[in-house]
């Protein structure tokens, strides 16, 4: 009950990601059952390609907390990690990770790599996934769709 509670809060940064024309993707860091963190995507908006939602959490939970190490947390977020959040969020030492819809052109969990496969890491993260997994690939579905729509239309 409580993964459905934060991945909501999850798809609400999601939705702020698209409304700024950002591909939506939303993520909150919980620690202790609370909201440590949330962020968005936002890579285009702050000319910053590591600009994940994920790595907007662990920055503000890492400031906030001020500790670059955030055990015992979880991260939710509404779309399968990239190479990059995963490394990051296994440097932060995070201990669960949960995200809603499953990213077929690069998830680093179980769509394009396998992290039960890699042994290399002093630290592993806990992992479940398909919270709302139905929504939020809607809601990427979408924009991706009205962005086709949008791009097609001024072909004239």
């Amino acid at each position: 009950m409580q993964d459905h509670h934060w991945m909501l809060k999850a798809l609400e940064q999601a939705k702020i990601a698209e409304a700024m024309g950002e591909v939506p993707v939303g993520a909150v860091l919980v620690g202790k059952g609370v909201a440590v963190a949330h962020g968005y995507n936002q890579p285009r908006r702050s000319f910053d390609p590591t600009a994940h939602a994920e790595i907007i959490v662990l920055r503000k939970a890492a400031e906030r907390l001020c500790n670059y190490r955030l055990p015992n947390t979880t991260v939710y977020v509404t779309l399968e990690p990239c190479s990059m959040c995963l490394g990051a969020l296994i440097h932060a030492r995070v201990s669960r990770l949960v995200f809603g819809a499953r990213e077929p052109r690069s998830g680093a969990i179980v769509s394009r790599q396998r992290y039960d496969h890699i042994d290399y890491f002093n630290h592993k993260i806990e992992w479940s996934e398909g919270i709302l997994a139905e929504e939020s690939a809607s809601l990427l579905s979408k924009f991706f769709e009205s962005r086709r729509t949008k791009s097609s239309s001024c072909l004239g």
